[in-house]
């Protein structure tokens, strides 16, 4: 689609704002910072970060989007294959930090998506951590004229590693709100989403939303699972003044003293954050920190999520080639 100077600002602020809550949440992980504790980027936490740095959620984020980026459908097996491929990129570079669900995933090396979500699926026991949705942000970005396409890839990128339905409901959800976000400007999204889901979705997530808006992270303290982490972000969007672009930073410290997962919950929120305010709302200071897996800065995820919302070329009059992949029934990526 084309976008005007707001939307490209905003689909612009998707990876970057993910990656900032990402960055801003890394010192403080497993912690619960009181009110007499500054929240700023400064590095170090359980995995000795440096100040700026970005953890697993956005390098796995950066993984998907530089497939997306191609202007391939990732939703496609062909997409699905490159996107397998490129975690598997990232596993064998050895990161700091990897989630125990993904590792367990990632260890196998698939050769495949399909290979890599048989064994999502082969393993036992909870499987609804919040790997999945902490990642999701690019995807919306593939879809901004594609609601439903949108809610499809979220759900079979999530399977790859996740293989729990409340971890692919989460993610189509908060994909959906993204994407409503960029073209809308508005955090309409995550409600509208109860509106175009089945009957048991709807009906299972809109009192946890309810919850969010009106509770406190001592409700839904357990993070590290995808239910709790997705109120947890919302909880942090809907508890803090939203009146004008100020508010990313507020809901971005506000998930961090909400404490625990709070890289990935400052993530989750960065990624809706960043879509309805823009990437010119990122502190400039920070966005001059930012780094991460694979030697990018904050300039390079810019050009992902531009390229990326503009069906992988950079000219946006050009029409959606991923919508041609599909008519030719292969899903070859174009440049």
């Amino acid at each position: 689609m084309k976008l005007t100077a707001q939307q490209s600002d905003r689909a612009a602020g998707v990876l970057l704002g993910a990656a900032a809550g990402d960055a801003l949440g890394a010192g403080y992980e497993f912690t619960y910072p009181n009110s007499e504790v500054t929240i700023d980027m400064i590095g170090g936490g359980p995995f000795n970060w440096a100040p700026g740095e970005w953890t697993d959620d956005t390098s796995m984020a950066v993984a998907i989007a530089e497939v997306a980026a191609t202007g391939i459908d990732i939703g496609s097996s062909g997409g699905l294959d490159a996107i397998a491929a490129q975690f598997i990129r990232w596993y064998d570079s050895k990161p700091a930090d990897i989630g125990n669900q993904t590792r367990a995933v990632l260890s196998a090396r698939s050769e495949s998506a399909a290979a890599m979500a048989d064994r999502a699926r082969a393993i036992s026991g909870h499987k609804a951590g919040n790997g999945s949705l902490m990642r999701t942000a690019p995807v919306a970005l593939s879809y901004l004229d594609d609601a439903e396409g949108a809610r499809s890839a979220a759900h079979r990128i999530s399977s790859l590693t996740h293989d729990d339905p409340r971890a692919g409901q989460a993610c189509e959800l908060w994909t959906h709100a993204i994407r409503h976000a960029v073209v809308a400007g508005n955090f309409e999204g995550v409600r509208d989403f109860l509106s175009v889901a089945d009957q048991e979705v709807a009906e299972y997530w809109g009192p946890l939303l309810d919850q969010a808006e009106t509770g406190n992270p001592q409700d839904f303290s357990k993070n590290g699972w995808v239910v709790h982490a997705l109120q947890t972000a919302w909880w942090a969007i809907t508890s803090t003044d939203n009146s004008d672009a100020r508010h990313l930073q507020h809901a971005w410290e506000a998930a961090v003293r909400a404490g625990g997962d709070t890289d990935t919950t400052a993530a989750i929120a960065g990624g809706l954050l960043g879509a309805r305010w823009g990437a010119s709302a990122v502190p400039a200071r920070w966005r001059r920190i930012m780094h991460g897996w694979p030697g990018y800065r904050s300039s390079d995820l810019v050009r992902l999520a531009i390229k990326t919302a503009r069906g992988g070329t950079d000219d946006q009059n050009v029409g959606r080639r991923r919508q041609n992949s599909i008519t030719r029934g292969s899903a070859e990526p174009t440049t």
